[in-house]
């Protein structure tokens, strides 16, 4: 029989388990299912990122990306775009 080399953390977690600390809950399924749902709403969170200060080129690039993939862009980001463009050309 091979041993498995555990990392801290999980020679951490085996020893807390040997040692009876662990319990297991009352309603499984529903623990389970809560637990899914978190995930769920963790990964469908909205990633934001800052992309100000690009050619007016790249917004209407992006607006028609988001239009064929049927996502909503805010105009607020294309007015800011032009204007920045036009400061920066001036």
């Amino acid at each position: 029989m091979s041993t498995i080399k555990l990392n801290k953390e999980e020679q951490d977690i085996l020893d807390s388990f040997e040692r009876g600390e662990w319990k297991s809950v009352s309603n499984l399924k529903a623990e389970i299912n809560k637990h899914r749902e978190y995930a769920r709403k963790t990964l469908k969170k909205d990633k934001r990122v800052n992309i100000r200060g690009y050619p007016l080129r790249f917004w209407r690039r992006l607006q028609a990306i988001a239009i064929e993939r049927r996502h909503a862009l805010p105009n607020s980001h294309f007015k800011r775009s032009s204007s920045l463009r036009y400061r920066t050309s001036c």
